[in-house]
């Protein structure tokens, strides 16, 4: 599974790896081990080997009802067909950086790079909209009325159109 340090994936690529779980945007032990081009297994072991490492709010396991919701919108197999068997560790961005650390490879390290670049990018954009929102909300607040009055106006035309309809003479249904 090992890669060349120069074939990344996008930052693209690896947004489309990070879930909302809790609260908060993590990337799923199997996404980073494929990033970091080792295995989900040398993952966990060197998890467990530098847990002092690994806060909460770096690391935290999914609980199978998350999995459960996460598997159903991510294409992964079934513990019966030799998938997992127990639910994933989910790492938020300071906890990814760690990892790369922890597993010290040069592709590690670079990939840690376009992960910390993801999750700003992320918080770039969601700034934007939240940004983006309020100046709605400020022209809707501001032109409230001005909408009022227009939709009044116009109620008033599909009344005076209808009041004067004549009823026509002859077969109809």
């Amino acid at each position: 599974m090992r890669q060349n340090a120069s074939i990344l994936p996008s930052i693209a690529a690896i947004e489309r790896t990070v879930h909302l779980v809790r609260g908060a945007k993590v990337m799923l032990d199997q996404d980073l081990a494929e990033l970091y081009g080792t295995t989900t297994k040398r993952v966990n072991e060197q998890v467990r080997r530098n847990l002092a490492r690994f806060p909460r709010d770096f690391m935290f396991q999914l609980t199978p009802e998350e999995w459960r919701d996460l598997r159903s919108q991510i294409a992964t197999s079934s513990s019966e067909h030799g998938g997992r068997r127990y639910p994933p560790l989910a790492f938020t961005e300071h906890g990814a950086v760690m990892l790369a650390n922890v597993l010290s490879s040069r592709r590690a390290v670079t990939a840690s790079i376009l992960v910390v670049r993801t999750f700003v990018r992320l918080r770039e954009l969601l700034t934007t909209h939240e940004a983006l929102s309020r100046r709605i909300d400020a022209v809707d607040r501001r032109h409230a009325h001005n909408f009022a009055h227009l939709f009044g106006e116009l109620l008033k035309l599909k009344r005076g159109a209808t009041a004067g309809r004549r009823r026509l003479i002859g077969f109809g249904r």
